[in-house]
């Protein structure tokens, strides 16, 4: 499994103001790129703050009738009983931690780190902190849902147990069922201190807003 960052992976970066001694990594959702992201980011960063948004590889992906479009991993559905793209999710994964530690080197400590995106870049972004062994300050992600969800068995252990969570949905979101979000949101809390998991819906809005 490939660890290093390649140049599909290199990302679109909202340098801090000042000294730089946080960052946010933000994952963008399939089909996009990270250069929106960060024009977005604008206008609420912070001047210690440094934001990368990271870009996905192109690749072939089932649920998009097998078009190449910049995708984390391959999807074959949006349902709890679909079948993941296992090994997919895990290279991914590795992938961002890898930029993650490049940044831990530059002197942005991991604890000063938090991650998050939307549908499918949230999704990655849930998975990487359940399985980290570096501590994140916390992880936020907008129509999303928990990979791998069969195999989180327990409470996680580590610096994570007491990550904050933060879980957010349109409901009007045709695309991930409410179902999902309620499935992760139960196992959320089953895994880390469930008084820091926070499920927040938004009337109105549906899965591209």
């Amino acid at each position: 499994m490939c660890c290093n960052i390649t140049s599909a992976l290199l990302p679109a970066v909202l340098p801090a103001t000042r000294k730089a001694t946080a960052a946010g990594i933000s994952l963008h959702g399939l089909g996009d790129t990270g250069h929106g992201w960060v024009e977005a980011s604008a206008g609420i960063r912070s001047s210690h703050i440094k934001s990368f948004c990271p870009r996905a590889p192109v690749m072939p992906v089932t649920l998009n009738m097998n078009v190449a479009v910049p995708s984390w991993f391959d999807i074959t559905g949006l349902s709890p009983d679909a079948q993941e793209d296992e090994l997919g999710i895990k290279h991914a994964a590795e992938s961002i931690k890898a930029y993650r530690d490049q940044e831990v080197k530059h002197g942005i400590p991991s604890h000063r780190i938090i991650l998050g995106g939307f549908s499918q870049g949230g999704t990655l972004s849930f998975y990487i902190a359940l399985v980290t062994e570096q501590k994140l300050v916390g992880v936020t992600a907008l129509g999303h849902w928990l990979p791998l969800l069969a195999s989180c068995h327990g409470p996680i252990s580590g610096a994570n147990r007491d990550i904050s969570i933060l879980q957010r949905r349109g409901d009007r979101d045709p695309l991930i069922p409410l179902r999902f979000d309620s499935l992760t949101a139960e196992k959320l809390k089953t895994v880390v201190n469930p008084t820091n998991v926070t499920f927040k819906t938004y009337e109105g809005m549906m899965h591209l807003h």
